[in-house]
């Protein structure tokens, strides 16, 4: 076991390693041209991913804007269940996020999805109505070569192919993110 649990270590040691902080570091600087422009981050995502997208909204809403002048109007479609569900049972499980982002979305807005497979096909869905409503949109991928790769305006990709080591990473770069705004940005 202990053998295994330092491999496991060594390999995710290696992946956030190899992560590419300039395209990080662009993301957030997305973000923070998002938050001065007083436009609405969405940010989406499936199972773990779906948990990592909910954690960011309220470290963005509440952490990084806690008595702040300029606070962020971060929305995560994935906790409206009520919503969520009613739209996977009357239309798709595909159009869970595309119709929520429809009747919030503005040009300026920025859609964060998060996924491991980059391929999930109700985030594909989204990120195209995302871009016909002219949002920017940014995707926190795996390396799985996923479709969103080649849809969004920006995308972070973990090295790696394994569930844990790209969600622990995905955590990683969303808190990344927060507490840029946490710990450096005053106003």
């Amino acid at each position: 076991m202990r053998e295994w649990l330092s491999n496991y270590i060594a390999e995710h040691t290696r992946v956030i390693q190899s992560l590419d902080q300039d395209a990080v570091v662009s993301l957030i600087e997305m973000v923070k041209d998002v938050r001065s422009e007083d436009h609405q981050i969405f940010v989406i995502g499936n199972g773990g991913s779906a948990a990592c997208s909910g954690h960011l909204a309220v470290d963005l809403g509440k952490g990084a804007s806690f008595g702040k002048e300029k606070r962020f109007r971060v929305f995560s479609p994935v906790d409206n269940v009520s919503w969520l569900t009613a739209i996977a049972n009357d239309l798709s499980y595909e159009d869970i996020f595309s119709e929520q982002i429809e009747n919030f979305a503005s040009p300026g807005d920025l859609l964060l999805a998060i996924s491991v497979s980059g391929s999930s096909p109700n985030l594909v869905k989204a990120v195209d109505r995302a871009k016909s409503l002219g949002l920017k949109t940014s995707a926190i991928v795996g390396d799985k070569n996923g479709i969103l790769i080649n849809m969004v305006d920006h995308v972070i990709i973990v090295p790696s192919r394994h569930y844990g080591h790209v969600e622990d990473i995905h955590t990683a770069i969303c808190h990344m993110i927060a507490y840029y705004f946490i710990e450096e940005v005053r106003s």
